[in-house]
């Protein structure tokens, strides 16, 4: 997917920011290389237009604010020759633990899908969703929470030793692992034994940090943001943070670690709680530095970014799979 900043409803929404423009790029790929799918993954703002026809956009979206990205690059494949499908899809529906919606752009290539009935991918996916889940010893009733994803990696009842990881400075720490509980934990921690992992560092609060997160754990509600009448009770100014409920999946990974607390512990995730809310794989490792900021935020991407900007895994599973179902249909491939 192109960079979704741009277009995040979080965020600024600048109409000149220049990262609105590098689906293009994608597109020379496309021509180039002639697939016979296109799929494209961004935020739902996307699909949100942009200011008024007042405003300048530096050539961006043909001048036509009006016009949303999404529509834009519709029309941009079909010219390029591709029948084209648009739809939200919610990471929560295929396993993970984690609502996640996300607006993905499907395009199949004109001379495949001459004189057929074009599969859509929503409905692919959904027909074959819970067998998906079934073969994965996961329910098909309701969503994977947070509880589910994450218990086993809590401090509680562990010893924690020096972090085993070598690109992080000394001082660190990590739990020791035991082991998974969940079916969904099984699922993730897969054949591995209960080898320790990869990016289990902890986060290093001062003591007043630790105290305010307690107070949230215990005044506040949990699953939901918090509330300007809890920011002020409470001295924070960030806006975005939200204590996880344990019975319900989270709210979207962000790049940021702090956007969220830990729904048991005074404490924000490490990477791999995160990178099991997106549904990453235990054996899966992360290199690099762990958080970064200032200007370096342009030129880094570091552990927690990896994870908030991924498609999670799951879900590109099932996607992978609906998209060889259609080949198979398109071709006649059995």
């Amino acid at each position: 997917g192109p960079p979704c900043q741009g277009f995040s409803l979080a965020g600024r929404r600048a109409i000149n920011d220049p990262r609105n423009e590098l689906f293009r790029y994608h597109l020379q790929v496309v021509d180039l290389v002639k697939p016979d799918f296109v799929l494209m993954e961004n935020v739902q703002g996307i699909n949100v237009p942009f200011g008024n026809n007042k405003q300048q956009t530096n050539g961006g979206c043909c001048g036509n604010l009006r016009k949303n990205y999404a529509k834009h690059i519709r029309e941009k494949l079909d010219k390029h020759g591709y029948k084209v499908q648009q739809h939200v899809l919610k990471a929560v529906d295929f396993g993970v633990p984690q609502y996640r919606p996300r607006y993905y752009t499907f395009g199949i290539r004109n001379d495949l899908a001459k004189g057929m009935t074009i599969p859509e991918l929503y409905n692919k996916l959904f027909q074959m969703r819970k067998d998906f889940l079934r073969a994965r010893n996961l329910p098909e009733d309701r969503p994977v929470t947070v509880a589910e994803a994450i218990s086993d990696l809590t401090t509680s009842g562990k010893c924690t030793i020096e972090c085993c990881d070598s690109e992080s400075p000394a001082g660190f720490k990590e739990i020791v692992y035991m082991g998974p509980k969940s079916d969904y934990q099984k699922l993730m921690h897969a054949d591995l034994n209960g080898r320790q992992l990869n990016s289990m560092r902890l986060v290093k609060h001062r003591a007043e940090t630790v105290e305010r997160f307690q107070k949230i754990l215990d005044t506040c509600r949990k699953g939901v943001q918090l509330s300007i009448q809890d920011r002020t009770r409470l001295g924070i100014r960030k806006t975005s943070t939200t204590p996880l409920d344990p019975n319900l999946p989270s709210h979207t990974i962000t790049t940021l670690p702090d956007d969220f607390l830990h729904y048991a512990e005074p404490r924000v995730h490490t990477v791999r709680e995160h990178a099991r809310l997106q549904s990453f794989p235990d054996w899966f490792e992360f290199c690099g530095k762990y958080t970064t900021g200032g200007k370096r935020r342009s030129k880094e991407c570091p552990r927690y970014t990896q994870v908030g900007n991924a498609v999670p895994p799951l879900l590109a599973e099932i996607i992978g799979k609906a998209l060889l179902a259609i080949l198979d249909n398109l071709t006649g491939r059995t």
